[in-house]
Order: structure tokens, then sequence, then C-alpha cells
């Protein structure tokens, strides 16, 4: 039964990933480190005059390619059902619709964690050493980006007007990476502070993240439940 119940799961997250990356979903975490090697050949051919550094690994060289992706994938989450015109079998699967969102979720999480994993690898061969906190800081804003696209997406039942919103507030956050309410913030930024500074900020901003992209995702799947409205012109 728990066997059953495993290999049903992974057969749904498995299609899951064809819907949102489709039907090659398994070259879509290959695509964001094609940036490493783009500002790799910067720095060797001097477009880019000094090396990346410590500063540099969380947010431009990680966090930046990931974050599209994920945008990329949060948008074709719910709305994706809408575009294709298969929204309403969704409200048919027995325990709520809830259950597609959830494994589709679940499969574009896994997508760029697989992403994270080659961009951090080639980020610490190739640019620059960073500390894990880099990698948790990149996934998070990747995810809370992703989790926002779907709800906006959702919201305006349309994945085009979905991604554009969402990159608008992608740019306007990317400009206060060292504001602890930035979803880009970078503790590295803040080597002025002491340590204990450095800390508090970094905390207070990992919890308050974790907190928003729970209560995005709330909304997000309680707008999705209103089949009438969802269903509606």
């Amino acid at each position: 039964m728990m066997r059953d119940r495993l290999r049903d799961s992974l057969r749904l997250i498995h299609h899951s990933a064809r819907t949102v990356a489709g039907r090659r979903f398994w070259l879509a975490p290959l695509l964001p480190p094609i940036w490493i090697a783009i500002q790799y050949f910067r720095v060797w051919i001097q477009w880019r005059t000094t090396s990346y550094d410590i500063v540099d690994a969380q947010n431009t060289l990680i966090g930046f390619p990931l974050i599209v992706l994920a945008i990329g994938l949060g948008v074709r989450i719910i709305a994706g059902e809408i575009d294709r015109r298969t929204l309403e079998i969704a409200y048919t699967v027995p325990g709520g619709a809830h259950r597609i969102w959830l494994a589709k979720l679940t499969a574009a999480t896994l997508i760029l964690i697989v992403s994270e994993a080659l961009l951090g690898l080639l980020t610490y061969l190739f640019c620059t050493e960073f500390p894990l906190s880099a990698l948790y800081g990149a996934l998070q804003g990747a995810i809370f980006f992703m989790v926002l696209a779907m709800g906006v997406a959702a919201l305006f039942k349309s994945e085009s007007a979905g991604a554009m919103v969402t990159i608008g507030l992608f740019l306007l956050a990317w400009v206060l990476q060292g504001q602890r309410v930035s979803p880009f913030f970078n503790v590295e930024l803040l080597a002025d502070l002491d340590a204990a500074e450095r800390v508090a900020r970094l905390v207070q901003n990992r919890i308050g993240y974790l907190l928003a992209i729970a209560g995005v995702l709330l909304l997000s799947f309680g707008r999705a439940e209103q089949r009438e409205r969802m269903l509606g012109g």
C-alpha cells in the first residue's frame, strides 16, 4: 500500500513537472547555469574589469538566473490550466484542485533545487567561494517569487500578465538588496556592521520571508479554489 502511494505520488510529480516545464522538463535546470558561463566569459575577455567575489554569489550569480526560472515556472502552476482551458477538469480531482497545485509546486521546487545545485557548483569552481547561507538566500528568494508569480497569475487569470507584474516587483526588490525587507537581502553587503547585528538582520529576514511565502501560498490557493470566479469570464 505504501509503495503504491509512493509510486502514484512520484508519477503525479513527474506529470506535474512536464506540465509546468514542458515535455523536456529535465532541460529546465540546465538553463540558469548558462548565466554563469556568460559571466565567466565576461571576466575572461575583460568586459568586466574585476573578478566576482563573495558579495556577488547570492544574488548576481546564483539568485538572478534562479529567480528568472522560478517566475517562468510559477506563472504556469495555476494560470497554465486557464490558458490551456483545462481548469474545469482540475476541479473534478478527488480531494480538491489544490492537490494539483501542490504537486506542480513540488515539481517546480525540485527543478529549482537541482538548478541551484548546478549554479552553486559552477559559481564555486569558476567565480568565487561563498557560504552555504548564500545558497539558502538565493533559494528562498526564488521560491518567494515563484509563489508570488503563481498568485499574481491566478489573480489576473493569465500567464503573461502574471509574469509582467511579477517581473516589475522583481526589479523593484532588486534595488533593495541591503535592506532586511528585501527578498534579495544579502548579509555580505553589511560588512560595516558587527557580527551580532548582521545575524539579527539575517534571522529577521529569513523568518519574515518564510511567513510571507506561507501567506502568499494560502492566498493563492484560496483564490484558485473559488471555482465560479476562476471559471468566469
